[in-house]
């Protein structure tokens, strides 16, 4: 083992059991929980060992600043404008999901730092490690809260009133109001580049260790609410059902089908089913669609045929549906400028991803670079995803020369 990933290995072994649920090896990390809560004492603790002051915006993000947070000018149009670079990730995870997922950027970008110190690099401008809040949306339900929250792309107060399945609110969890955009704080950024755990195993074919992000398939997420009519299973004729599981099960295939039709991703993950109950014919099934693909109108004729056979199968049922929008996130490509300079600066093959990310949002704001580090298991969200110690040397390497062309010259 290499000394950088020997270092990697040191760093990372202090957040991996933080959060791990014992039974699934899966991690419980949920924003503004205990498990998170300790992995943001762990980064000011690591910003604090390297002289780095932190700032947060009032929404749940923490930033790290290496340089003076008041040098330099607003950002300029351009890959590398004059304000900050900022790098990062999350923290937060899904359920029982994967360890790499969010805090591999985080981890990264302080050992990028790191490395940069060591060879006597000195940034004109400031680099700063980013830590957002609610990235996953697996607790509060809206992906990427804290990146919209900063860029203006949701309404504070709507942010505020969020629910968690047990009913707490963001703004209870944050312990305030969110604070919204704060234009003076997101124009300190010139750059933002996320560095990412690969959630696919085209780096694995490449045959690569590290790549840059393309671009990110356009998705969305929609709530399927399925009202029928409680009743006894014992005593309720078959042929006298209004059982909205049956419209829920059609709807799960018809997804499945109509994304396969279209070279398209159609996932139902989550379900809520009332009463719950072993002996009962249900009253209520609501589901949630997660639906992705490479053109936004490839993805509104996917969202569109699975509701229509949904409602089409409620009405054979004899059951309501209501399908209710809850997120979406435009199709987006990475500044192709600065993909391609940093492409060629690694050496790194180029790359698309149907997964939404905080650089996902940031690319709305400002130009936005992704570097993936190879996944040999090629599963996410999930506790089989992985990485090799040397891989994310590897990422940590190429991380901080992105951080010194970008910072440094």
């Amino acid at each position: 083992m290499s000394g950088l990933a020997g270092r990697f290995r040191e760093l990372w072994d202090e957040i991996a059991p933080v959060g791990r649920d014992a039974d699934s090896g899966g991690y419980l990390r949920y924003a503004l929980t205990a498990p998170e809560l300790r992995l943001r004492e762990w980064f000011r603790e690591q910003a604090d060992l390297r002289g780095m002051p932190v700032s947060e915006d009032g929404n749940g993000n923490m930033f790290a600043w290496w340089g003076d947070p008041h040098d330099g000018d607003p950002k300029t149009d351009g890959p590398a404008g004059t304000g900050a670079v900022l790098t990062g990730s999350h923290f937060d995870s899904v359920p029982h999901g994967g360890a790499y997922d969010g805090p591999l950027g985080v981890v990264s970008a302080f050992l990028a730092v790191d490395e940069l110190r060591a060879a006597g690099a000195d940034p004109v401008r400031p680099v700063v490690v980013a830590a957002f809040v609610e990235e996953e949306g697996a607790r509060f339900g809206v992906p990427c809260l804290g990146s919209r929250l900063l860029t203006g792309e949701i309404d504070p107060d709507r942010a505020a009133g969020l629910r968690d399945a047990a009913g707490v609110s963001f703004a209870d969890a944050l312990g305030a109001r969110p604070a919204g955009a704060d234009p003076a704080l997101a124009d300190r950024f010139a750059t933002f580049v996320e560095l990412h755990v690969e959630q696919g195993r085209a780096l694995v074919d490449a045959g690569a260790p590290v790549g840059v992000a393309s671009a990110i398939w356009p998705h969305g997420r929609w709530r399927f609410e399925l009202r029928g009519e409680g009743n006894h299973a014992g005593t309720t004729r078959m042929a006298d059902r209004r059982d909205p599981m049956l419209t829920f099960a059609f709807t799960v295939l018809a997804a499945n089908k109509e994304a396969r039709l279209r070279g398209a991703h159609a996932t139902v993950g989550r379900v809520a089913v009332e009463p719950n109950a072993t002996n009962a014919v249900p009253s209520t099934v609501t589901c949630w669609l997660d639906a992705r693909a490479a053109a936004p109108e490839t993805l509104r004729e996917l969202v569109e045929a699975v509701h229509a056979k949904a409602a089409e199968r409620a009405r054979r049922d004899g059951t309501e549906l209501t399908v209710t929008p809850e997120s979406a996130t435009p199709l987006v490509t990475f500044d192709a400028g600065l993909a391609d300079r940093l492409a060629g600066l690694l050496a790194a093959p180029v790359l698309p991803t149907g997964a939404g990310h905080d650089a996902g949002v940031l690319a709305a704001r400002l130009p936005t670079a992704m570097l993936f580090v190879r996944n040999p298991s090629g599963v996410s969200h999930s506790p089989a995803e992985s990485a090799t110690d040397d891989d994310c040397a590897a990422g940590v390497v190429a991380l901080a020369r992105v951080l010194e062309e970008l910072a440094c010259r």
